[in-house]
């Protein structure tokens, strides 16, 4: 392989000095300027792998030279080194398209693992400013976002731009459009692919152990702490943390997080000294964070430093060109896992699908044919097998699911009480015929009179085993 090489713009000599050991110790060359233009006609000149520059420059700051090579060589990873605490700088460096940032006085392990990250970028992969068209035009084969329509062919190209850069991402949603798998194709499609990916929905921990699970603790640091416990942030380091559900999280927390992102180190519940980390972090919510931020309920610091680059997932039935391969993908997968032959949708049920608004989205889509797949008696699935909720085309979801009528949310708690009474006598009645026929599905089934089929959906369905 030939030798990278690294171009580096800075006017301290101790600076230049300590850059260019740390890369030629990693097998790197290294070329230095002190000044923008300098360094602008070195980039004209010659091919560099990477641009690592300071932002504070005699004539002019790194921003400058950032927004430069976007427009001239948008292919080159160029990461910025700001004066420690200078976080807001780092933030706009980001948000116009560098690769990541490193604070002063430069932490060597943070440098070497921030270059590493940078030279795994494919090469020619599309840089931040490349067009839409050039980006991602098509499905490709290994992409789990399926979708022709131009919506999904934007949102494809976007996450090859924004795999390419460490830029926290805040992936916004409704309920059932895919964001984390949204977030998994960011991680994929960048530096840290090989690293861990590790999720996390944040409304689902208990308040009181929230900063444990983030930040891990000590042996006795508290009543039943009888062990070290790693927490998310150092489960994820080296790759990427998705925090999902981030608007749950309470204010307390908020806090201890920001504190996280901005000093990339975390200190676990009962330890003595912070532990740095490398992560990049996603995140998403189904709700109006900014509305939240106006409300007082999620703090507005937390909100721009999770929030530099926004990227919309868009919902299902702005792209009904899609239910087509959404739902052929789907009854494939069905099909697999429940071991039955090949299923496909009758005109008639396409027909009802494509007509249909979809508020809970592809989830709302998965739902419906898994129901549709346990009600037709053959290999053809027929409108009539379909149950659709009478919503109406186009119609729009109700916000967190609650009406302004108050006469409609009494009528909605009603419905979901009856709805846990029924599941839990269905549970009670297949629990009871598996136990009568020793575990076996088919006899069971057979008792209960429905197909095997039919038990295998509300098996999955009621969560037995």
């Amino acid at each position: 392989m030939s030798i990278r090489h690294v171009l580096v713009v800075d006017d301290e000599p101790d600076i230049c000095e300590l850059l260019e050991i740390t890369l030629a110790r990693m097998g790197l060359e290294a070329t230095t300027a002190t000044r923008l233009e300098p360094a602008r006609a070195l980039i004209a000149e010659r091919d560099f792998d990477l641009c690592l520059t300071d932002m504070r420059l005699p004539d002019g700051d790194g921003l400058d030279l950032v927004r430069h090579i976007q427009c001239e060589r948008p292919e080159l990873p160029v990461a910025v080194i700001t004066a420690h605490g200078s976080v807001d700088t780092a933030v706009q460096a980001l948000k116009l398209g560098a690769f990541d940032f490193v604070s002063k006085p430069v932490d060597l392990k943070q440098l070497r693992e921030l270059i590493d990250a940078a030279l795994r970028l494919e090469t020619g992969s599309p840089g931040p400013d490349a067009s839409d068209d050039d980006a991602a035009p098509a499905t490709p084969d290994d992409s789990p976002l399926l979708g022709q329509s131009e919506p999904m062919q934007r949102l494809r190209a976007t996450i090859h731009k924004l795999a390419r850069s460490q830029a926290p991402v805040f992936i916004s949603g409704e309920s059932g459009s895919g964001k984390e798998l949204v977030a998994r194709e960011i991680h994929r499609l960048g530096p840290r692919a090989e690293r861990p990916f590790v999720p996390v929905n944040c409304g689902a921990i208990p308040s009181e152990l929230m900063e444990s699970e983030f930040f891990g603790h000590r042996k006795g640091a508290f009543t039943g702490a009888t062990q070290d416990h790693t927490g998310l942030f150092q489960s994820a380091d080296g790759g990427t943390l998705f925090l999902d559900e981030v608007a749950d999280l309470p204010l307390p927390m908020q806090v201890k997080l920001l504190r996280a992102i901005q000093e990339r180190a975390i200190k676990p519940v009962g330890g003595t000294r912070e532990i740095p980390v490398d992560v990049r972090i996603l995140s998403a919510t189904h709700h109006d964070l900014e509305k939240a931020v106006r409300e007082g309920r999620f703090r507005q610091d937390l909100y721009y430093r999770l929030n530099v680059i926004e990227l919309k997932v868009p919902p299902l039935r702005s792209r009904r060109g899609d239910i087509t391969r959404l739902a052929t993908r789907i009854l494939r997968r069905i099909s697999e896992q429940w071991q039955t032959g090949d299923l496909e949708l009758a005109p008639d049920a396409l027909a009802a699908l494509e007509g249909h608004s979809f508020p809970g989205n592809v989830r709302e889509l998965e739902n419906v044919l898994e129901r549709a797949a346990t009600l037709c008696e053959g290999p053809l699935i027929h409108a009539d097998n379909i149950d659709l909720p009478a919503n109406g085309l186009g119609t729009e979801p109700a916000t967190d699911g609650i009406s302004d009528c108050p006469a409609d949310n009494t009528r909605n708690e009603k419905d979901r009480a009856l709805d846990d009474q029924l599941a839990a006598q269905e549970r009670q009645a297949i629990a009871t015929a598996l136990q009568q026929t020793g575990g076996n599905r088919t006899a069971a089934a057979r008792l209960l009179g429905l197909s095997f089929r039919q038990l295998r959906y509300r098996l999955k369905k009621l969560g037995i085993e």
